[in-house]
């Protein structure tokens, strides 16, 4: 089959939270805008939760790991090396297909921790630079929570009330009082009201992370792309890019990808962005290699696929003697506390992590060992699953990861996709740093859950299985010799390449970071409109 040349303004990869927030800027701005999607549409009938082996889907079909899923529409990744494994998914609404959607945002001084830290690397922009780009995204994707959190910048109301905070929320918070420590009503990306087009409230119907069948949890497969797509964009699923190509100026002229039929296409297009998250867009540019770039598209630093940051993550599970809230529902977006965010110089780590609440685990979760261990078989079985099922609440451990040129991603010697493009590596270890703030917020949660009145408590030093926040490689920075794009998401030595995702993290922060992607790429989107003539776009 002859090649298909596909000409456009802008070409984005990537159908996820920064690929559908900026195709619908740059549509809107009049933008020619092509959007190439590895995965297809999810049906939201087709959940998993509205079925009753949905726990075993979650560990099968709709695992957050590609390696455990292997979808045709997944990459695998080599994370022999790697302490924290790898969840994403490949689908128009990317991860957000089987997110938790909590929604904070970055506090002031993640921006600043080399100024105010000595650790890490300073944005080149600062949380005022973001703040109306936080806040447009937050009308985009509907945010329930509560305005006037003391731990943080002021913000307009939120679109809806806050999540209940169910029993278990009440028992934390009533622990948390006693002890004299923050705790805010978390920001949530879920309707507690009607909000959107055709999209009702939570009912409570599921877990969250394996799709909403109603829209309510909100993902950018039904807030973004329904109105990118009535914008001009086109969107094609089912394509997997390989190469970013360069022209001879060293340029960026288009991407070249395989179709579902295995035949190879290329679109031109006048600038290039990249939203495939911190490991795809890493991968991509390591393949693509050129006479000018030998080491990788933009990597004349050695930069990219470095500084990869995750956020590890401690987990402490109390179990009680009274009923609490089962697995149904929102099941990480409650309460959270920041009490223990900022850097203390009594304390013998820097930075610091959130506390975030969980429900209960479900009831397979829950014989086989989720947040408690397993309930041990034979005899005693059916009376200790009765102890706890529907019995525990969990407070996550959220660190920030600082960036260390060691963690990276780099390309398999021996691992490839489906058509045999070469798969990423994943190389990540925990420092010493990091393992103290574990530890600390280990303690400290086992504190909150002693004084909370739990019988019994179990910890957990590192989730591994909590790879979900890619971030940092393809650093953003002033300096072109530390840093690989500039304060506008371009690549320093190629300007028309805009990298949209977390990739472009100076540093992590302690949080989720998907309303901070976005807000990134919005701002992105609108430079790259008022420079328009500067980058040599068609329209």
């Amino acid at each position: 089959m002859k090649m298909r040349l596909r000409m456009t303004d802008v070409v984005i990869v990537g159908a996820g939270a920064s690929g559908g927030a900026a195709a619908w800027r740059l549509a809107r701005a009049g933008f020619k805008v092509t959007c190439l999607e590895q995965g297809g549409w999810i049906d939201p009938d087709a959940t998993p939760s509205l079925r009753p082996d949905w726990e075993i889907a979650r560990q099968t079909t709709h695992h957050p790991n590609p390696n455990v899923r292997a979808a045709p529409q997944d990459y695998p990744v080599d994370d022999t090396e790697a302490a924290i494994k790898p969840f994403l998914y490949n689908a128009v609404g990317g991860s957000t297909i089987l997110w938790g959607a909590h929604f904070p945002r970055f506090r002031p001084s993640d921006f600043r921790t080399k100024t105010l830290d000595g650790v890490g690397d300073d944005w080149p922009i600062s949380y005022e630079d973001l703040a109306p780009y936080y806040e447009e995204n937050d009308r985009m994707m509907g945010v329930s929570g509560l305005a006037g959190d003391p731990g943080n910048p002021p913000r307009d109301k939120r679109q809806m009330p806050p999540v209940p905070m169910g029993r278990a929320g009440e028992r934390m918070a009533g622990a948390f009082d006693q002890l004299g420590w923050h705790w805010w009503p978390a920001d949530v990306a879920i309707n507690t009201e009607p909000y959107g087009e055709g999209r009702g409230a939570c009912n409570n119907c599921g877990p969250c992370d394996l799709g909403c069948p109603h829209g309510a949890r909100s993902a950018t497969d039904v807030s973004y792309w329904p109105q990118a797509i009535a914008a001009g964009v086109q969107l094609i699923t089912g394509a997997r890019v390989f190469e970013v190509e360069i022209d001879a100026q060293g340029k960026a002229s288009g991407v070249v990808w395989y179709d579902r039929q295995g035949q190879v296409q290329r679109t031109r297009a006048g600038v290039v962005a990249l939203a495939s998250n911190g490991l795809g867009t890493a991968r991509l540019m390591l393949l693509s290699t050129s006479k000018r770039f030998p080491n990788g598209l933009a990597n004349d630093t050695d930069l990219v696929g470095r500084r990869l940051m995750h956020h590890p993550t401690g987990m402490v599970t109390g179990r009680f003697l009274d009923e609490l809230d089962g697995w149904a529902g929102p099941f990480a977006v409650s309460i959270l506390s920041q009490q223990f965010y900022e850097t203390d110089i009594t304390r013998d780590f820097v930075r610091g992590y959130q506390m975030q609440l969980l429900r209960s685990d479900g009831p397979v979760g829950t014989a086989v060992g989720g947040y408690l261990p397993r309930v041990p078989w034979g005899q005693g079985h059916h009376a200790r699953f009765r102890d706890v099922f529907g019995h525990t609440a969990s407070l996550t451990v959220t660190t920030e990861d600082l960036p260390r040129m060691e963690n990276r991603v780099i390309l398999s010697t021996h691992l490839t996709d489906g058509d045999g493009i070469p798969a990423p590596k994943t190389i990540y270890s925990l420092d010493d740093n990091t393992k103290k703030m574990i530890a600390h917020g280990i303690d400290r949660a086992t504190e909150a859950f002693n004084v909370a009145g739990a019988a019994d408590i179990a910890t957990q030093s590192l989730v591994a299985d909590a790879g979900f926040h890619l971030l940092g490689t393809a650093c953003m920075g002033s300096d072109q010799a530390t840093s690989v794009t500039d304060l506008n998401s371009r690549t320093h030595s190629v300007p028309n390449l805009l990298i949209l995702d977390g990739s472009v993290f100076t540093t992590a922060a302690a949080l989720n970071p998907t309303s901070t992607i976005q807000a990134l790429a919005l701002r992105a989107a609108d430079a790259l409109t008022r420079d328009r003539s500067n980058m040599q776009v068609a329209s």
